[in-house]
């Protein structure tokens, strides 16, 4: 008996798993009510499910629903709470719209939105209904909303084929395949025309004109399979995921994925939801590609070109572009590139050599690679001639230029025939053909090389002035010279365009290098922020605006100070739109197109980092490869600024841990330090207390006790302020004129009580003059300086102060004879709370601290060494000044 093997999961499909469930729990619900066509009851159902949902307690609102005046339709809204529509004003007339900022401040449970594919009016935030809706579903709140087959942008085409009607109005097939609930309302076509004819769908003379036009027996039965048949993929998709969610063994992957090539020609729209179509029904990844040559395109096919770029990323494709004078190597490429196993492309109805010989070479060499070839629509009406003119890619410039060359070149040449021979004249105007491409285009070198075998025959070739050829020799030599010429004119080129193309290329890496290269030396968001808009001015001649959020993840609220396009209100406006739906929006969109910019969000891991938006001097769109460098600019400039966020993150957790440690520190000490002197004041208290008849001797020992605990916890305390005033800045310096041998000798005997048993050396030097000081603070430096050659120079038994000047410093050292201080303490000893480990006991590592704070504040530096005879030395460096003034003694 066979074993059956458990099928183990695949790691992907878990995750793709998580990750579609985390999206559903953040986003809102939406169900779709789809049927054939108009009348069918799907807004009528629509309203029933609503009751429904308002009878179990859920908020519901009626953000808009058109009724046409049926009566029946118009019944179940009594009850549904209304949202009232918001009024838009266009070339005089006004049209209502759906309010979406009143449904968003209102946060709703469920809203209903009727007619899913209407184009909203203009001025208003989205060009279409449906990116409302999709707004809505970001916001977390669930939709009921109304859809017929012929919107979906798929199905278009073959709506169009079947009813004669052309479908303006479209949804994207990825909204309808992502909704969460897809009930069918569905009707048999004769209930649908006997609804017709009664008018409960249009009026009576509408109705009549619909039955003879759309709403024919036919067409309906057509449109009725048509959705019966995509709602049943759904189901058998729904299936599927089911049995991957739930580990059934099956064949789950056909590992199949599909290439179309694009190009700004209008069949090209029914090839990308030709090729949506095959893909969703294989269950296929689809890559769309565009090849783009030397030669510019025109403005009207930009924007067919950017239309179709964006139909095919709206319906789910990569977007490839890749640049190549050769169609076929282009595709092929980016086929292999992508691991693709079947390539789509199209034919048109009326086949051109051009198209015969690009589909003939792709299939000779495609290899192994299955292609499927589109039937094209005929010809736009109006558009069919008898005579097809070429069409001139050049320009026309370009081929007068060429004429006006080769003329000119024959004209200075005719004199000189009898000298050189008509032969030599042949080598030189074909020097001149070849010359040419350096600065023209194909079209115009193959001009040139008739031109100049005309001319070079009427001209030069005996018998002149006329198109005849005398000798055999001269007429291979003629049809030899035109064939040299135009196939040396054609291959230069050619060569030339391809290096255009590689220059091309090498520029966009230029730029995305010099790009990586700035924001790799920024040291702040702010540097980022200034190279990125730098880069983007130099490399698409554009001005730049850049929004960053705030470090708490909040929204922006202001451009950058770096930003080179100045924004006012509405453009503010269309960027926080950006920043909270992570979302292209602007100009040249769908979304808030009435703006200047066209805007792109900065995606990171936890929330958006920020906008950036791009404005053209000219008002002309990014082209396609443009975009595709633009966007990679976006992934290095988030990568960048993610990076200093977590430097910033990173630098507050340090001071944040740092400040732990001193906080750790500080309590550890000051419960130990304070504790001992309160200890000795409660416990001669105490004493006091239970033998009040003390001897008088014991009493005053007992007060001098609690005297020195005092003096060490004032002390104490003394400390910790200094210490505050320092760090924030209270420190005021009151300059006086002060004797260095004055403020000596007065910290010595202000420091007799620890200095106890040690030797104290003073040396001052005669000539120091006086200096301008705060001499309070001055001294309790000095204290703190020889407290700590005491407490810490273990074994010391001298102490030495000598003062001198050197050049314009006024320098205090002060030494001991101790064992020194250890070499790992010497960078870190005037830190807070410090305290050496090899240190005796008492401090809390302020002192020095306090002591570098006083001595910068007047401008000075205070450093520490090991003295070569023994002994730690601490060394004070303050600026004289200029001398005081002198004072005459009268």
């Amino acid at each position: 008996m066979a074993l059956q093997q458990e099928r183990r999961p695949d790691p992907d499909e878990i995750l793709d798993s998580l990750k579609r469930d985390e999206l559903r729990g953040r986003r809102g619900r939406l169900k779709i009510f789809f049927g054939m066509s108009a009348g069918v009851g799907k807004t009528y159902s629509m309203l029933k499910a609503a009751h429904e949902a308002r009878s179990m307690g859920v908020r519901l609102l009626v953000g808009i629903v058109e009724t046409h005046g049926r009566s029946e339709t118009e019944e179940l809204l009594a009850g549904l709470e209304v949202l009232p529509r918001k009024t838009e004003v266009y070339r005089g007339t006004t049209l209502q719209e759906m309010d979406i900022d009143a449904i968003l401040n209102r946060k709703p449970s469920l809203v209903l939105v009727d007619e899913l594919a209407h184009t909203n009016a203009p001025g208003s935030r989205h060009t279409k209904r449906h990116q409302d809706v999709t707004e809505l579903l970001d916001a977390g709140i669930d939709v009921y909303t109304t859809l017929n087959v012929q919107h979906l942008e798929s199905r278009a085409d073959t709506v169009a084929q079947i009813t004669g009607a052309l479908v303006r109005e479209t949804v994207p097939d990825a909204i309808f395949e992502n909704a969460d609930s897809v009930e069918l309302v569905d009707l048999p076509p004769d209930e649908l025309l006997n609804r017709l004819a009664e008018g409960k769908v249009y009026t009576r003379e509408r109705s009549q004109e619909a039955i003879r036009n759309y709403f024919r027996a036919g067409n309906l039965t057509a449109l009725r399979e048509m959705a019966l048949r995509i709602v049943a993929e759904r189901v058998d998709h729904q299936l599927r995921d089911m049995m991957r969610a739930r580990h059934i063994p099956g064949p789950w992957k056909s590992g199949q994925r599909l290439l179309v090539g694009i190009s700004a020609s209008p069949n090209t729209v029914k090839l990308i939801r030709w090729a949506r179509r095959t893909a969703y029904t294989m269950d296929a990844s689809w890559v769309a590609v565009y090849v783009e040559r030397s030669r510019p395109l025109s403005t009207a096919a930009r924007e067919r070109l950017a239309g179709h770029v964006k139909l095919a990323r709206d319906l789910g494709a990569e977007i490839v572009t890749t640049a190549d004078e050769d169609i076929v190597e282009g595709i092929l490429r980016v086929a292999r590139e992508q691991n693709v196993t079947q390539i789509l492309v199209g034919k048109s109805a009326h086949r051109r050599p051009f198209t015969s010989h690009l589909l003939d070479r792709l299939i000779e060499r495609s290899g192994e690679l299955d292609i499927y070839v589109v039937g094209g629509d005929d010809e736009p009406h109006g558009s069919s001639r008898l005579i097809r003119l070429p069409e001139i890619r050049s320009g026309v410039t370009q081929y007068v230029s060429a004429a006006a060359v080769v003329l000119a070149a024959s004209l200075a040449l005719y004199p000189m025939t009898s000298a050189l021979g008509y032969q030599t004249v042949s080598l030189i105007l074909l020097l001149t053909v070849v010359l040419l491409p350096l600065k023209l285009g194909a079209g115009p070198v193959l001009l040139a090389a008739a031109l100049s075998a005309i001319l070079w025959n009427y001209l030069f070739i005996p018998p002149q002035f006329t198109f005849a050829i005398g000798l055999l020799q001269d007429v291979l030599m003629f049809f030899l010279y035109f064939c040299v010429a135009a196939v040396t004119g054609v291959l230069t080129a050619r060569i030339r365009a391809k290096e255009k193309a590689v220059r091309r290329r090498e520029q966009h890496t230029a730029a995305l290098y010099e790009l990586t290269k700035d924001l790799s030396l920024a040291r702040s968001q702010d540097e980022v922020v200034r190279s990125a808009v730098m880069n983007i001015r130099k490399s698409f001649e554009a001005d730049a605006v850049a929004f960053l959020s705030e470090a708490d993840g909040d929204i922006f609220t202001g451009a950058h100070p770096a930003s080179t396009f100045a924004t006012d209100q509405k453009e503010f406006g269309a960027a926080a739109w950006v920043y909270w739906n992570e979302k292209k929006a602007g100009r040249f969109t769908d979304t808030l197109p009435s703006v200047q910019a066209t805007y792109y969000p900065l995606s990171g891991p936890r929330y958006p980092l920020g906008v950036v938006g791009v404005h053209s001097p000219g008002g002309e769109r990014l082209t396609t490869d443009q975009e595709a460098l633009f966007e990679a600019f976006l992934r290095q400039i988030s990568s960048a600024l993610e990076r200093e966020q977590l430097h910033d993150l990173t630098r507050k957790t340090l001071v944040v841990a740092e400040s732990e440690r001193l906080y750790k520190t500080l309590f550890d000490t000051l419960s130990h330090e304070f504790r001992t002197p309160v200890a000795a004041i409660l416990g001669a208290a105490d004493q006091l207390q239970r033998n009040p008849h003390t001897a008088e001797d014991q009493r005053a020992e007992i007060v001098g006790e609690i005297s020195e605990a005092a003096n060490r916890l004032n002390g104490l305390v003394q400390n910790l302020l200094d210490m505050t005033r320092v760090e924030s800045g209270l420190l005021h310096i009151r300059r006086d004129w002060c004797d260095i041998a004055d403020l000596v000798g007065t910290s010595l005997r202000k420091a007799e009580d620890f200095l106890g048993n040690h030797r104290v050396r003073v040396s001052v030097s005669e000539s120091l003059p006086l200096i301008q000081a705060d001499q309070g603070l001055l001294e309790q430096t000095l204290i703190n300086l020889l407290r700590n050659a005491v407490l810490h120079g273990r074994g010391a038994t001298e102490v030495s102060v000598d003062a001198y000047a050197d050049q314009n410093d006024c320098v205090i050292a002060v030494s001991d004879n101790g064992p020194g201080i250890p070499p790992g303490d010497i960078d870190k000893i005037f830190q807070k709370f410090y305290r050496s480990q090899a240190a005796n006991g008492g401090g809390i590592g302020l002192g020095l601290s306090i002591a570098r704070g006083i001595v910068t504040a007047h401008g000075g530096t205070i450093t520490c060494s090991n003295r070569a005879e023994g002994g730690a030395q601490f060394t004070i460096r303050i600026p004289l000044g200029s001398p005081p003034p002198s004072v005459e003694i009268t």
